[in-house]
């Protein structure tokens, strides 16, 4: 019997850039979501992570596939506020959504990452048209590699 992929976790966030409405994978259902964590100060993010995510955004133009950003802080908290967060997507003309990841209580990561078990950023996670988790890698992704999991992702019904 083949192995059931994990229904992915909604997105815990507390405010949204590039978006003028909250989005929930609930109302994505049916479409293929790329998300993108990342962190504004992460060096990997900004050189590799950010710059793909945005090739992704404006290359696979789909109407069943969704790019969303996921600003995720866990260190370095006073830097990375939402204001600064919308000046960084303004200057690197991030056009994609993008969801502040809400932090809760005393805990020192916030939800999303912690529901998605992340071990850091830059994490790429691929969401199935059912909703449930097709991939999720930390660190660089190969573009070639990526694109063709996107591609055959979108190209299942």
């Amino acid at each position: 019997m083949a192995e059931q992929r994990p229904v992915a976790p909604e997105l815990v966030v507390s405010d949204w850039v590039n978006a003028d409405q909250p989005i929930t994978l609930a109302g994505l259902r049916g479409k293929v979501v790329c998300i993108h964590a990342f962190q504004m100060l992460c060096p990997g993010c900004v050189m590799h992570g950010i710059p793909q995510t945005q090739r992704i955004a404006e290359s696979i133009r789909h109407p069943d596939f969704v790019v969303i950003g996921l600003h995720t802080v866990f260190e370095h908290h006073g830097s990375m506020q939402p204001g600064a967060l919308r000046d960084f997507a303004y200057e690197f003309r991030l056009k994609f959504p993008i969801g502040i990841d809400r932090h809760e209580g005393d805990e020192p990561l916030p939800a999303t990452m912690r529901a998605y078990r992340m071990q850091g950023t830059p994490t790429t996670i691929l969401v199935d048209r059912e909703g449930r988790i097709a991939a999720q890698a930390f660190g660089a992704l190969d573009d070639v590699a990526l694109g063709y999991t996107i591609g055959t992702l979108v190209g299942a019904r």
